[in-house]
């Protein structure tokens, strides 16, 4: 699939709610994976291949030099036998603790800059089998989370930045607006 870019509208539609998992959204969240992963991400939002829904995929699983955990029941764990994990109408509930860190976003190519996120978030979704779920992340993979949930209610990257990254970054900005 082709990842939306900067300056497409669709990047900043709130997601419709799913009430049902058909077949063809079960294809587009496995279309989603492939395209997450041939573009080496960790994540990406159902907006970004053109689809105002409230659906993410999320996968650090490749991501061995950066800590991240799933507490499920007041148990860490493995994270791989998780992944990918496609969420659906997620909820997060966030820590008090934040950390800054560079991000990047698969609709922004070659673009970076600090975030200020929560270093830990809970989250309620559904997942694309139709369980439920309720967890807690830290580390990469809740900051992939939220990453990707600001998507689904038509949030950026950019929109987190301080004024300082923003004027730095500004330049490439208006470039990529322009091309979309």
């Amino acid at each position: 699939m082709d990842i939306v870019k900067y300056g497409d509208p669709v990047l900043r539609v709130r997601g419709q709610r799913i009430e049902t998992i058909t077949d063809e959204l079960r294809s587009l969240a496995e279309a989603m994976i492939e395209t997450m992963r041939a573009a080496n991400g960790v994540g990406l939002a159902a907006q970004q291949v053109g689809h105002a829904l409230q659906m993410a995929v999320v996968d650090v699983t490749g991501a061995e030099d950066e800590e991240s955990a799933m507490i499920v029941d007041g148990e860490e764990v493995n994270l791989a036998e998780w992944s990918p994990m496609v969420l659906l109408n997620p909820e997060l509930d966030f820590g008090p603790a934040k950390e800054t860190a560079k991000e990047g976003c698969l609709s922004f190519p070659g673009l970076t800059g600090s975030v200020t996120r929560p270093s830990e978030v809970s989250v309620k979704a559904q997942l694309i089998d139709g369980r439920h779920v309720e967890f807690h992340a830290r580390g990469l993979f809740a900051r992939a989370i939220q990453h990707e949930v600001d998507h689904l209610n038509g949030i950026l990257f950019i929109d987190r930045m301080n004024s300082t990254t923003k004027a730095i970054i500004a330049g490439k900005l208006k470039k990529m607006q322009k091309g979309a």
